[in-house]
């Protein structure tokens, strides 16, 4: 007579086989974990970016010479800078109200004059503050360039530059400032929320749909093996779209990872549960497929996508909108992923975000586990 271990195995054996069957037979599950991050990651790698380049800045100089061209010359050969030599300040405000540029550096007719006075001279920088962030981007970009020009005066002219303090600038962890070392990674975390949720919302759906889980229900099999051998062909699916994810990172975007293979193993696989769970739970209050694929973009992929920190800070946020951040799984995901890619393995920071992940797998497949009872209603 065989044991209650050796037959839970047996059933078990045979869902999962089940599973990874109706996985290859059905295309849909595939083009989610497979096809749909390539997308996104294509559309929001290359369409999402904080820099901005080839900014149009009019150049209104009043006077021609040697000096206003020397500094001309330093914004036309920044790749920040697209300038537009407009004659005449009025002309070039009227160009900024038409939106054909975006700033305007006016130099005045007395500005190599008082180049050579003690006080020296002063140049105006317009800017439209329409985009707040670019913005100050333009500003901090002219400052860059104008200092540049400073030096390199100074040192054609043999002259030390008078600067009461000078700052010597070191940046850790993106040392190139691309915003796209940035967003990648949290990009990642983002399409894996709605991934891992997508695949386990339509399953138990699509079972109660079909009445397959009434028939389900009829045989030996105990819940929690139907939920394991749920859980874990769509765990396989969900990493190796995140394997697909980090390749496309790593060679096609040339965002460095400098953490370990293991951590990002460890944290991905912490997260999918927790995303995994998320699904199964919707799933099996849901019961309709069409409603369980809507309730998981709601309620997995909008708030991941505004509230992780995968583009807005969060300290920059309201108190009890930091708060509600707590409850994203994104939020700890977001934070590790960067990490991994662009520090390395900073256990402060791992460590707080993958217990705060592996409790909410906890919370989410616990409740799943409780919701699903083996009854009819």
């Amino acid at each position: 007579m065989m044991s209650n271990r050796g037959g839970s195995l047996m059933r078990l054996r045979g869902l999962l086989r089940k599973e990874f069957l109706q996985v290859l037979r059905d295309p849909s599950s595939l083009a989610i974990a497979f096809v749909l991050p390539v997308i996104l990651l294509l559309l929001f790698g290359y369409g999402v970016s904080l820099d901005a380049e080839h900014i149009p800045i009019a150049l209104v100089v009043d006077q021609p010479s040697a000096d206003t061209s020397s500094l001309c010359s330093e914004f036309e050969h920044s790749h920040y800078f697209q300038p537009i030599y407009i004659h005449g300040l009025h002309t070039a405000q009227r160009a900024m109200m038409e939106r054909r540029v975006d700033a305007i550096l006016h130099i005045r007719n007395d500005f190599s004059e008082k180049l050579r006075r003690s006080n020296g001279a002063s140049i105006q920088l317009v800017v439209n503050g329409v985009d707040a962030n670019t913005a100050r981007l333009i500003i901090g970009y002219s400052q860059g360039a104008y200092s540049k020009w400073l030096e390199r005066r100074s040192t054609d002219e043999g002259l030390p530059l008078l600067v009461p303090v000078k700052i010597q600038q070191r940046i850790w962890f993106n040392s190139n400032l691309r915003s796209r070392n940035f967003l990648v990674p949290g990009l990642i975390a983002v399409i894996m929320t709605l991934i891992g949720a997508m695949l386990t919302a339509l399953v138990m759906a699509r079972e109660w749909e079909r009445g397959t889980m009434e028939a389900l229900m009829a045989t030996p099999v105990a819940m929690r093996e139907v939920l394991i051998g749920k859980i874990l062909p769509y765990f396989v699916l969900g990493m190796g779209g995140m394997a697909l994810s980090v390749g496309m990172g790593v060679w096609l975007f040339h965002v460095p990872l400098r953490g370990s293979m293991w951590v990002l193993l460890v944290g991905t696989s912490l997260f999918l549960l927790t995303a995994l769970g998320m699904g199964l739970l919707i799933s099996t209050i849901a019961r309709i497929q069409f409603v369980a694929a809507q309730v998981a973009i709601i309620t997995t992929f909008l708030p991941a996508f505004i509230l992780s920190g995968f583009i807005f800070d969060i300290g920059s946020m309201p108190y009890p909108i930091q708060l509600l951040t707590h409850i994203i799984p994104a939020r700890y995901f977001v934070a590790i992923l960067q990490t991994i890619f662009l520090a390395g393995d900073v256990w402060s920071v791992l460590l707080p975000n993958a217990m705060a992940l592996a409790m909410m797998a906890t919370l989410f497949l616990g409740l799943t586990r409780y919701k699903s009872r083996k009854q009819l209603d």
